[in-house]
């Protein structure tokens, strides 16, 4: 709804509205910046918290290009998903306003082909790779296959068996954009996410979280992020050194890091907000406002350097997995609110949305943050909290 001041609000065009894209919804509408909302999802749940919305694709360059120009505004963000960062920075470029990355630099850190090969030049610790355009049933196994454009687990796969291998990448080809595939080596160890921010090439690394993943067929969908990281091992080194090589000076960066028995591996970079409520739990673990300096970033403005303070000792954002079937009702969320150490709970759909098995990201239907004096009892809040929030769904619907 628009506001009834008189008073002029940064325009701020934001693509996305979806679960990533809530926490800096929210922080817009505290800040009182006038947020004109693009999804091409009618019933995301970011709609509630726009002052405009427009239900236009986060991929529709042309279209997101015409109504920046048309509503004048200040600057553009894509929080929480990597494809548009680059349409962001390009319109931004267009239209004439503030954006923390370069074209060119936002092209870098959308393509994870593009990413590698900079990695290599740099020398930053990467897994080993190659690049495919059809199925090569010669190549090394177990590995990963990824879509080199893609994000949320479309296109991903784990190949432990030579039979698996030409399906994963035939599936991988057919969501990339670009008629290739990424088969990368597969790392034996835990997964880490860097979550920092830079301010005129100066990297702040902030939260370093163990990230508890899905077991197939929902590989590398987070059920939980747990500060602070038992297995950092100095993740947040070769994240500087990663962010440094994609030339990537100002603005928040979400980086995903497995720990080697040599050391830890950069898997990718995203150079924006972690779409995992990311930002939030870095506010409630150390007092850094990550949402508001993203914001500040996007709209030109100047902030204060970041000073990370643990604020608690633990915190976790653990998230909600329905069962299939179409969603009736919710039950136990106001339970789940009062419970002890709960910061937050977020429910992503309506009665009437229909949830399918665990299999991507957005296959989840809400999350709950806690906080605790250690990262266990945040972990075991936030898994308590989650266990109270009962989604009744009818299977024959799905």
């Amino acid at each position: 709804m628009a506001r009834d001041s008189g008073e002029r609000h940064p325009r701020l065009l934001v693509l996305g509205a979806g679960p990533a894209q809530l926490g800096l919804l929210e922080a817009a509408r505290a800040r009182g910046v006038f947020t004109i909302v693009v999804d091409r999802d009618p019933a995301a749940p970011g709609f509630a918290l726009a002052d405009r919305r427009a239900i236009i694709s986060t991929e529709d360059e042309r279209g997101i290009d015409r109504l920046a120009q048309a509503e004048r505004i200040d600057g553009v963000i894509a929080p929480g998903i990597d494809w548009p960062v680059g349409i962001a920075a390009r319109v931004a470029a267009r239209v004439r306003a503030p954006h923390p990355l370069e074209p060119a630099v936002a092209g870098l850190a959308v393509s994870k082909t593009k990413q590698r090969e900079r990695f290599a030049e740099a020398g930053v610790p990467q897994p080993r790779w190659q690049l495919v355009t059809a199925p090569n049933d010669g190549l090394p196994v177990p590995c990963v296959v990824k879509a080199p454009d893609r994000q949320g687990q479309r296109g991903l796969s784990i190949v432990r068996d030579r039979s698996e291998l030409a399906p994963a990448i035939e599936a991988a080809l057919a969501a990339s954009r670009n008629g290739a595939a990424i088969v990368e080596e597969l790392i034996d160890g835990p997964e880490v996410t860097v979550n920092g921010c830079s301010m005129d090439g100066e990297f702040f690394p902030l939260t370093v979280t163990d990230r508890i993943t899905a077991e197939p067929p929902a590989f590398g969908v987070a059920l939980a992020h747990v500060w602070p990281s038992r297995r950092d091992r100095g993740a947040a080194d070769v994240v500087r050194e990663a962010v440094a090589a994609l030339g990537i000076r100002n603005g928040p960066t979400y980086t995903q890091v497995r720990i080697a028995e040599d050391g830890p591996k950069v898997m990718e970079v995203a150079a924006r907000l972690g779409g995992g409520h990311d930002a939030e739990l870095c506010h409630a673990a150390l007092g850094v406002d990550l949402n508001g300096l993203a914001l500040a970033a996007a709209l030109g403005e100047d902030a204060a350097r970041p000073v990370a303070v643990p604020q608690v000792g633990g915190a976790t954002t653990a998230f909600l997995v329905p069962p299939p079937g179409e969603l009736a009702s919710v039950e136990g969320v106001e339970e789940a609110k009062s419970a002890e150490g709960v910061v937050a709970v977020r429910v992503y759909r309506r009665p009437g949305h229909r949830f399918g098995e665990l299999r991507v990201g957005a296959d989840r239907a809400g999350a709950v943050l806690a906080i605790g004096d250690s990262r266990d009892e945040a972990y075991e809040r936030a898994r308590s909290a989650a266990a109270l929030i009962r989604f009744q769904t009818d299977a024959a619907l799905v």
